[in-house]
């Protein structure tokens, strides 16, 4: 069984890696656009940028609530329950679309955390303002998403956002460069195509959901249910505490690059580029780790406890190993990789002294999210919320904040990235233990 449910988690999990970092590679696109076109556009997306990526992460963590639902519903058999569980996770998106949009038209508390020139505050309005507009599109989006992860069905989403990648590297090139014949926009230009591509997005998803023969049993739009109040409850239990434990990880990097600034240009771009770095590598064990979810609620909803077991171990050994070998090869090709990101000696230094922990940190960092996920799959999300806020706040940020500017011998940088190390170690043991003893628990 456990070689079963690896391989059903590898063939679901390669479609989704490519769709994460087709994602990625759309601020990718928005950064190359943006460094040859000027300086004050390319800062105002990187604030702008930040507070979108928190924002909309956080509130398209609470609507994948509807993965573990229609997860266990698919595995007790309940198809025809699976419709209104869509429907309840669709208006749950655009409840939630209210205060993400709101947030991004009035950003002023989240600018006033940082000092930023009077210019690229003004270009991050405008931008985020344009960001605002997608943010129901977005939503929706993420929900028929968690979805298709739910049944088994990746390559759709993965086709979804090759094509919107290309087709935001064609817009926002001609919006940001004034191609199509006007001004360029530069940020502005990026914010309309994000915007955009997220609606084309949602609508090449309707259009799945409306032509796909995988999808035809379930009659999802048909019978359209009103938005009701046990279901919402039920969702947002499960999906509040997964939309805060991904805020609290998005806002600890945030966090902590703004307080590496006070470090200087070289240690801010070198943090950056390693930063960075360990974005892309988190896609592997991130992709996993989603497919681990399904098949652990699979499992669950169907009451089978050995196979929702065999896959949870499944996650974790391959997401581990995967992980082990992607920080060993970090630390083989670190100097020709650096010199890709930078001909700076000054952040070569500083992102060979840091890039040692990122790769040491792969394996925590790959067991802890499967963890994390795999008990979402069993719908126990509260208790690994309070894990990621001690852990990623607590140990991560305070503790790194502590080891960069308050001990003895200041570790700079540094400390903030040992700290990190040291908070994904806390992580993996507490949620490890927990994942284990509700396994323990949970079994025929």
């Amino acid at each position: 069984m456990f070689a079963r449910q690896s391989r059903l988690i590898l063939v679901n999990a390669l479609p989704m890696l490519i769709a994460q970092l087709a994602s990625m590679g759309m601020m990718v696109i928005d950064t190359v656009l943006l460094g040859h076109f000027g300086t004050e556009d390319l800062a105002a997306v990187a604030v702008g940028g930040g507070i979108y990526i928190a924002i909309i992460l956080a509130l398209a963590g609470v609507v994948q609530a509807v993965s573990p639902t229609v997860a266990h519903l698919k595995g007790a058999g309940r198809d025809d329950e699976m419709a209104g569980a869509l429907h309840q996770g669709f208006w749950l998106a655009l409840f939630l679309s209210v205060p993400g949009f709101l947030c991004l038209l009035y950003p002023d508390p989240l600018l006033a955390l940082s000092r930023i020139e009077p210019a690229v505050e003004t270009k991050a309005r405008a931008y985020l303002a344009m960001l605002a507009w997608g943010v129901p599109a977005s939503l929706l989006y993420r929900t028929f998403y968690a979805f298709c992860i739910a049944v088994g069905l990746p390559r759709p989403l993965m086709v979804i956002s090759l094509c919107c990648t290309l087709a935001h590297g064609l817009l926002a090139g001609a919006l940001v460069t004034g191609a199509w014949g006007g001004a360029g926009l530069g940020a502005l230009g990026c914010g309309i195509s994000n915007a955009l591509i997220g609606w084309l997005a949602l609508g090449a998803g309707i259009a799945y959901m409306v032509r796909s023969r995988h999808l035809t049993a379930y009659r999802l739009l048909h019978g359209w249910k009103a938005p009701h109040l046990a279901a919402q409850k039920a969702l947002l239990k499960l999906g509040l505490p997964m939309g805060l434990s991904s805020f609290v990880e998005i806002s600890a990097f945030t966090l902590i690059a703004l307080f590496v600034a006070q470090l200087g240009a070289p240690v801010v771009a070198g943090h950056r580029v390693v930063a960075n770095l360990a974005g892309i590598c988190y896609m592997l064990p991130l992709s996993l780790a989603v497919a681990t979810l399904a098949q652990v609620g699979l499992a669950a909803g169907a009451s089978d406890w050995v196979r929702a077991r065999a896959s949870a171990l499944a996650g974790i050994t391959i997401a581990s190993a995967l992980s082990s070998a992607l920080g060993l090869l970090l630390w083989l090709i670190q100097k020709p990789l650096v010199t890709a990101y930078t001909n700076d000696p000054a952040v070569r230094e500083v992102c060979l002294s840091l890039i040692v922990y990122m790769a040491a940190y792969q394996i925590f960092d790959a067991a802890q999210t499967v963890a994390a996920h795999a008990l979402r799959g069993y719908k126990i999300t509260f208790v690994p919320m309070l894990v990621h806020i001690s852990g990623f706040w607590g140990l991560g940020l305070f503790g790194g904040w502590w080891l960069a500017f308050r001990t003895d011998a200041p570790m700079g940088a540094a400390g903030f990235w040992l700290a990190s190390l040291l908070s994904l170690v806390f992580a993996t043991a507490l949620l490890g233990g927990l994942l284990w003893r509700a396994m323990g628990e949970l079994r025929d």
